[in-house]
């Protein structure tokens, strides 16, 4: 179906056409004409098919349909997303299908300085796209107002919640207008139990769309795996990306130690790659990011962080140096190939520790992947399984990720105590009474601010 069948203006036709697009996905051949029409969706489909502009274009029209405020512009449209670069990416699509429309849009994110983005939003925007984090920054700062926001979109909603932003997401929704008074949009790749009870407390009658069965891969998506010896992961995959000449090749490890770690293995290997994870700063991320691109580095080392946002045309080649512990991630890792209909390979090295893992994410894609024993890195059968290592994706350590700068002063504070203690111990004093510990008082207060949103009263 042609984009102009969809009932978008001229303007936006035109954007869109000079960036090559003349048919619509089934995920924006769905969702435009509801969101047009200003009704509340809730939408899935498989990651690269489009989702982004998916809600962006509607949204850009809807706003530009209705008279822009006297004065200076209110926050009409708000989208939320989970990572810096899924932000600056939708980010990147309302500049691009807007520029022919009278709209000012902010991208607002941590990692950098503050002050830029506090000039922009003084100046007014239309359309704020946001982490939680940041935004709640601007608003204890009291530099934007979410009083006026007419559409809301979450993006990558399910990511949110397993990162540990239901809080975040709490405290940002009560600052909106009513939930009947303003657009609900809720965009993700796969849908759990608790992003349909979330959709059912935020969202006034909603038109649900899912084009691709829940949890599936991409079809143009050439998945196998190699079973290895862990100690001989690093060997295999630089003999494939040497003697197939691959060119550009995205690789996930587990946790942030072992991206860098792998990063500079690879370098001594004569490969060039580059790390991407959460520790580095934004400068550092962008750097790296822009020169995978264009070609000067050839192996990007990412964590779970970049599975999700990272759009990178074409991309050949992901492998799974490390399964995720989260089956689902396995889904937005190698989502960043075959996009837009082209063809990908999802390559996934597997030791003996991982054969649960392996087995998790084969039940959720409800079939088995090939297995491929590649000669000479047979895996030896006396090695016995080891206990997988917890990366930032593993479940319940969302909250952990997301508030780890204040566990970092949370153990300094500890540290002291302990230190105060010892130091009257040996000065022969009575310790300092310590209070009793309440297991599981603090997890029952994060399970009630899930409660709270997911199945209690209106979050907002």
């Amino acid at each position: 179906m042609s984009f102009d069948t969809l009932g978008l203006s001229a303007e936006l036709l035109r954007a869109i056409s000079e960036q090559g697009y003349t048919q619509a996905t089934p995920i924006q051949r769905k969702a435009i004409p509801l969101i047009l029409q200003g009704k509340d969706v809730m939408a899935g489909a498989q990651t690269g098919t489009g989702k982004t502009a998916g809600f962006t274009l509607p949204l850009l029209q809807r706003l530009s349909e209705s008279p822009l405020a006297k004065g200076r512009r209110p926050v009409r449209a708000l989208v939320l997303a989970p990572t810096r670069e899924l932000a600056a990416q939708v980010g990147a699509s309302v500049e691009t299908y807007g520029r022919y429309l009278q709209l000012r849009s902010a991208v607002v994110f941590g990692g950098v300085k503050i002050n830029p983005q506090i000039d922009k939003l003084r100046r007014g925007v239309d359309v704020l796209i946001a982490t939680p984090g940041r935004l709640l920054d601007h608003v204890s700062q009291k530099t934007v107002d979410l009083s006026r926001v007419e559409i809301l979109v979450l993006d990558e909603a399910d990511r949110m919640l397993d990162m540990g932003f239901i809080h975040d997401i709490r405290k940002v929704l009560a600052l909106l207008p009513e939930n009947g008074a303003r657009q609900n949009l809720l965009f993700s790749a796969t849908f759990s139990k608790d992003i349909k009870q979330l959709a059912n407390r935020l969202l006034n009658n909603p038109e649900l769309i899912e084009v691709a069965q829940r949890n599936t891969t991409a079809e143009r998506i050439d998945q196998v795996v190699h079973p290895v010896d862990k100690r001989r992961k690093r060997e295999l995959l630089s003999h494939m990306i040497g003697s197939r000449n691959w060119r550009q090749v995205l690789v996930f490890t587990r946790t942030k130690h072992g991206a860098n770690r792998l990063a500079q293995q690879l370098e001594k290997d004569g490969l060039s790659a580059a790390a991407i994870h959460g520790n580095k700063s934004q400068g550092a991320r962008t750097k790296a990011l822009a020169g995978f691109k264009d070609g000067s580095v050839r192996v990007l080392v990412a964590t779970d962080i970049a599975a999700r946002g990272l759009d990178i045309n074409q991309l050949p080649h992901v492998v799974n140096f490390e399964l995720p512990n989260v089956p689902e991630d396995y889904v937005h890792r190698i989502g960043r190939t075959g996009r837009a209909g082209n063809e990908g390979e999802a390559v996934s090295l597997v030791c003996v520790d991982e054969h649960k893992l392996l087995a998790d994410i084969q039940r959720l894609l409800k079939k088995d992947i090939p297995s491929v024993v590649l000669e000479g890195y047979e895996p030896d059968p006396s090695i016995k399984a080891e206990p997988v290592q917890k990366g930032r994706g593993a479940k319940g350590g969302g909250q952990k990720q997301a508030r780890g700068g204040r566990s970092g002063a949370a153990a300094k504070k500890r540290g002291a105590a302990g230190a105060k203690q010892g130091s009257r111990k040996a000065a022969g004093k009575p310790a300092a009474p310590r209070a009793k510990a309440q297991p599981g008082r603090r997890r029952s207060a994060r399970g009630g601010e899930r409660a709270a949103l997911l199945g209690g009263g209106r979050a907002d």
